[in-house]
């Protein structure tokens, strides 16, 4: 079955080892059939939550009345029946740009608003070569998909790729792209 699928990638690098990672599951999942929506939220300006309980207010389609970068990735949420996280490691979780995104969440549950994702993937990069330095990581990404219960379709957690490139030197690029192509 083709899904609607939200690629949701955290990194600020443009051309970084996350997002070229992004782009090989998505060059996959574009060749599986399925329909890919891709926001970047290193590039966009998503405040932090305010939890000023004014989301999706006044019959607004809205989800922050902030109308930060987080409305235009509240709608394709709306659209999405799988998201896939994308993210380097930053002292051992998520970006900040992608937690501001996923914090903002929040906005769906004040606006008893629902979306239609029941699956998960999560991609990460990182400098280490220790894969307990994902620990953090790892564990929030378990919790949030417990408590939404959202099934999970996969990890690919890189070791080694720092600088711009790195990741060119390994398969992992190849695994993504593989992880897309069998959703």
């Amino acid at each position: 079955m083709k899904k609607n699928i939200l690629v949701l990638t955290g990194s600020p690098r443009r051309g970084g080892n996350s997002n070229m990672m992004a782009d090989a599951f998505i060059k996959g999942a574009e060749e599986a059939g399925h329909k890919i929506m891709r926001f970047d939220a290193g590039y966009e300006n998503i405040f932090g939550c305010k939890a000023c309980n004014s989301c999706f207010s006044k019959g607004s389609d809205k989800a922050c009345i902030f109308n930060d970068g987080f409305n235009e990735l509240a709608a394709l949420m709306q659209k999405a029946e799988m998201i896939v996280l994308v993210s380097p490691l930053y002292w051992f979780s998520f970006t900040a740009q992608i937690k501001a995104a996923i914090d903002k969440w929040y906005s769906f549950g004040v606006g008893k608003k629902d979306f239609p994702i029941k699956e998960t993937a999560l991609l990460a990069t990182a400098e280490t070569d220790d894969i307990k330095d994902y620990d953090g990581m790892v564990r929030m990404y378990e919790r949030l998909i417990a408590y939404k219960g959202w099934a999970d379709k996969g990890r690919i957690l890189a070791l080694n790729v720092y600088e711009k490139g790195d990741i060119l030197k390994t398969d992992y690029l190849e695994q993504a792209e593989k992880l897309g192509k069998s959703i």
